[in-house]
């Protein structure tokens, strides 16, 4: 099932007041969205990274690439569709390929996010891919950026940090700690999920939640 950016979801957050308003924002409202670059180890590096843009399902979403990376914007789901099939196709072509990719939801600053300070939050559902029979393996990390708060919403961003280590324990995905780093390893579509359930869970109550993974397909090295 596909969502689209145009349906608000509702906050994490306790119910309003008599006098409050809550909080909803499309997800391209709150910033949410993804960059990816694709290295293709490949003479034919340019066409296997183009035909797989160029295959990729991209409705509901906003997408622009440009001479670094290709920036995704709409619904969690959509995008995870998106990344797990550009890259899909690029590990398809049997090349050793790597595959940046940055999520980022709740971007204060940012050139498309107008939504409140206080540490709002977008409540959404883990996104969920088919999956495609390619090995992946993924240098991952996961950044909570929250200041202030008090009681259970005081910051703390190591708390989350091994909250979403924990969670990433439970899909099945091979999860090794590493210096700096959590490595996964798996189906691409179960490591890319995995990925996004600790942004997305993160995000249910800290507002700006930043996710950084290295993904490596068909790579020639043993470990």
């Amino acid at each position: 099932m596909q969502t689209t950016d145009t349906t608000a979801a509702a906050a994490n957050r306790p119910s309003p007041g008599r006098d409050e308003t809550p909080f909803t924002a499309t997800p391209r409202e709150f910033g949410v969205g993804a960059r990816l670059t694709l290295a293709v180890m490949a003479d034919s590096y340019a066409d296997v990274i183009l035909e797989a843009l160029e295959q990729a399902d991209a409705a509901g979403l906003l997408v622009q690439t440009g001479k670094v990376s290709t920036y995704v914007s709409g619904a969690e789901q959509d995008v995870l569709r998106y990344l797990s099939q550009v890259i899909a196709a690029a590990g398809r072509s049997g090349a050793h390929v790597s595959a940046a990719v940055h999520l980022s939801r709740g971007c204060p600053g940012g050139v498309t996010c107008d939504i409140p300070e206080g540490g709002a939050a977008l409540y959404s559902d883990i996104p969920h891919v088919e999956i495609t029979g390619i090995s992946a393996t993924a240098d991952w990390a996961i950044y909570p950026l929250a200041d202030g708060g008090t009681g259970s919403a005081a910051a703390d961003h190591m708390r989350d940090i091994y909250a979403a280590i924990e969670h990433a324990k439970s899909t099945g995905v091979t999860v090794t700690e590493d210096h700096y780093i959590t490595r996964l390893d798996g189906d691409l579509a179960q490591v890319l999920q995995t990925i996004a359930a600790g942004w997305v869970l993160v995000g249910r109550s800290v507002q700006h939640v930043v996710t950084h993974a290295t993904l490596s397909i068909n790579s020639p090295s043993a470990s």
